[in-house]
């Protein structure tokens, strides 16, 4: 059995990471010795994410839901989740800061290795991500139970044939000491500070570095995102120097992207960008360093001065379209 830990957002709909999950347990059910695929919901479980999880494939869901899971704690839900793990098999999460958190703590208290940002199992054990995705590592993890979380966009998430999924609904009852930390105030954040959904789920994406020159040079960059309908991303040195928020950040402090093409404008190539366009399909990069690791990485590169090759892009676009 495949249990996999799935966040939800809050209009109740499945988290895009965790779909991902689900998909990439649900195609590895013969690595893991479990041909049953569960899924774990703590807190509200809707009828759109019980839709959207028949069409992932799940065959049991586990509804966990009681006074002591209403406020985050790392201890008392990694708890709650092992009380409901297989003894063989694998319980896994998307690579996000609480699935991480989670399968951490799970981790210890089942007396299991752990494996993070995993990209791929195979009969000769799991790949994972390290140095900031700049190499991978094979790994056997051993034991019965295999623990462990799923790298960001690692995978794209695909439906199925919709089962029809069995509800088990828990109402777990934690521990004084599970309860000790815990979420006691959610402040929420500014559009500007949370909206990174239009970045990760962007099919085209303009990424923006240190060679715009200065908060007032992303006129050009701007424009094309406009033409292309898509997203922009930023380097970190940008995010840095306080010329665009963090939202916008790609890269491995940043957000993880998979869109169909990724334009880099004046972007140098860092190990912790590159590390977060790494699920790019198509990589176009425009530079004036043609020695650059954007260049040599490119699929195609346009030497040159950001401003001037994109004015000419966008000038060009907008005579085609009258």
């Amino acid at each position: 059995m495949t249990l996999v830990f799935v966040e939800t957002d809050e209009s109740g709909q499945v988290a895009l990471t965790s779909a991902e999950a689900l998909t990439f347990a649900r195609t590895n059910a013969d690595v893991f010795a479990g041909s049953v695929l569960e899924a774990a919901v703590i807190g509200t479980l809707s009828e759109s994410a019980h839709s959207q999880l028949a069409a992932l494939g799940v065959d049991r869901i586990h509804h966990l839901e009681s006074a002591d899971l209403e406020a985050y704690s790392a201890t008392a839900w990694a708890q709650a989740l092992v009380d409901i793990a297989p003894e063989t098999g694998a319980v896994l999460a998307s690579g996000t800061p609480r699935g991480m958190e989670l399968m951490t703590h799970v981790a210890v208290r089942t007396g299991e290795r752990m494996a993070a940002n995993v990209v791929a199992a195979d009969e000769e054990g799991l790949l994972r991500q390290v140095l900031g995705g700049a190499a991978f590592e094979r790994l056997q993890l051993g034991g019965d139970l295999q623990v462990l979380t799923l790298a960001g966009h690692a995978c794209n998430p695909e439906e199925t044939t919709p089962t029809t999924p069995e509800i088990l609904s828990h109402s777990p009852e934690s521990a004084a000491e599970d309860l000790r930390t815990r979420v006691v105030r959610t402040e929420v954040e500014t559009a500007a500070d949370n909206d990174t959904a239009g970045l990760t789920q962007a099919r085209a994406v303009v990424g923006a570095g240190r060679g715009v020159g200065s908060e007032n040079g992303f006129g050009e960059v701007l424009e094309l995102v406009d033409h292309l309908g898509g997203a922009l991303g930023v380097s970190r040195v940008v995010t840095g120097l306080g010329w665009r928020p963090h939202s916008e950040q790609v890269g491995q402090t940043g957000s993880r992207i998979t869109p169909d093409v990724y334009i880099a404008c004046g972007i140098s190539g860092a190990i912790q960008h590159m590390a977060g366009i790494e699920g790019a399909k198509t990589l176009i990069a425009i530079n004036t360093d043609e020695e650059s690791t954007m260049v040599q990485r490119a699929d195609y590169a346009i030497i040159g001065d950001l401003h001037e090759v994109v004015g000419a892009v966008n000038e060009e676009i907008r005579s085609r379209r009258g």
